[in-house]
C-alpha cells in the first residue's frame, strides 16, 4: 500500500470512530427547553379589608331598578339568635347580586319616577351614589330610589348589644329635612326602628332607636355634608346609644335597657321606602354594616 492510501485509509477509519463515540453521548437539552413548571405558593386568603383586592375590575354604572316584592309575611317577629355581622361593600360591580361580604342578605334596587342607583368608582373600589336631591313643585314627582332587602329577623337585636353605620359623602347641595342612610323599621306605629340618618339642613347625622312609642337620637351639632368622606357608626350597649364619626364619639343618649329592637320589616338603604316622602338620601354610601353581639 502506497504511503497517499495509507492516510487516507487512516484518516476514515478515526472519522468512524468519532460518529460512535458522539452517538453513545447524551445529547444537551435545547436552548428554548421548557423547564418544570414552579411551584405557586399558596394563595393568600381574601382580606376583606382590602379593597384593592376587592373592586378592582369591577364594573360601574347604573343598577338595573327591579320591582318591589311582596309585603313581609306575617307571623311571629324574632330576634338573633346568637352573633350578627353583615358588611355591604358594593364592590362586585353591575353585574352581580348586591349581598354582604359573605355572599347573603341580598339588596334589591327598588325605584320610582325615574329614579335610578348607579354604582361608582370610590378609591380601589365602588360606592353607591343616590339621585340628586329633586327640586320639583311636587314632591310627588320626585325620582326616588333605595336598597330594600327582604324580611330577616336574623338582623334583629333585641336587646344586644348593637353596631350599624356606613361611610357617606355628602354636599350642601344634597341636604333636605330627612336623608335615611340605613335603616330597619319604622319609629310610628309601634313598630321598633334603628335608623342612622343625615337629617335637616344643618347636615347633622343622627343615631336614632324607636320601640314602645318613644324614640331616642343621638345627635351632634356638627356638618358632615362637607363633600368628603365621613364614617358613621351608632352603638347601642345596654343603656346607651352612641354616635362616633371618623371613629371620634361626637353624641350619646340614655336608652332604657330593657328596650326591644325587632320587627318584621327589611333592612333598607338610602329611604324608607320608594312613596312620597321616603326621606330620600342625595349622595354616595359605603361600607354599610351591622353588628349584633
Amino acid at each position: 500500500m502506497s504511503r497517499k492510501r495509507w492516510w487516507s485509509a487512516s484518516i476514515g477509519a478515526l472519522v468512524l470512530v468519532g460518529v460512535a463515540v458522539h452517538a453513545q453521548r447524551p445529547s444537551s437539552p435545547p436552548a428554548f427547553a421548557v423547564g418544570r413548571p414552579a411551584v405557586s405558593a399558596k394563595p393568600a386568603p381574601l382580606d376583606l379589608t382590602t379593597r384593592t383586592q376587592r373592586g378592582a375590575g369591577a364594573l360601574a354604572g347604573l343598577l338595573p331598578i327591579q320591582e318591589p316584592g311582596a309585603s313581609p309575611p306575617p307571623g311571629r317577629v324574632r330576634t338573633a339568635a346568637g352573633p350578627v355581622s353583615v358588611r355591604y361593600t358594593f364592590d362586585g360591580g353591575v353585574g352581580r347580586p348586591i349581598t354582604d361580604h359573605l355572599g347573603r342578605h341580598e339588596l334589591r334596587p327598588l325605584g320610582q319616577n325615574g329614579g335610578a342607583l348607579r354604582l361608582v368608582r370610590q378609591g380601589s373600589g365602588l360606592a353607591l351614589s343616590y339621585p340628586d336631591r329633586c327640586r320639583l313643585a311636587r314632591e310627588r314627582d320626585c325620582p326616588r330610589a333605595i336598597l330594600e332587602g327582604r324580611r330577616d329577623d336574623t338582623l334583629n337585636p333585641g336587646t344586644k348589644r348593637l353596631q350599624y353605620g356606613a361611610a357617606v359623602r355628602m354636599t350642601p347641595a344634597d341636604l333636605s329635612d330627612g336623608a335615611n342612610v340605613v335603616q330597619k323599621g319604622y319609629s310610628v306605629g309601634r313598630v321598633s326602628q334603628y335608623k342612622l340618618q343625615v337629617d335637616h339642613r344643618l347636615g347633622h347625622p343622627s343615631c336614632v332607636l324607636a320601640g314602645n312609642g318613644a324614640i331616642y337620637r343621638a345627635e351632634p351639632a356638627v356638618n358632615v355634608a362637607d363633600g368628603r368622606w365621613h364614617k358613621l357608626e351608632c352603638t347601642r350597649t345596654r343603656n346607651k346609644l352612641t354616635l362616633t364619626i371618623d371613629d371620634a364619639p361626637a353624641a350619646t343618649v340614655a336608652v332604657p335597657p330593657s328596650l326591644s329592637i325587632a320587627n318584621a320589616e327589611p333592612l333598607r338603604v338610602g329611604g324608607k321606602g320608594t312613596n312620597k316622602s321616603n326621606d330620600q338620601f342625595a349622595g354616595e354610601i359605603d361600607n354599610v354594616f351591622i353588628q349584633i353581639s
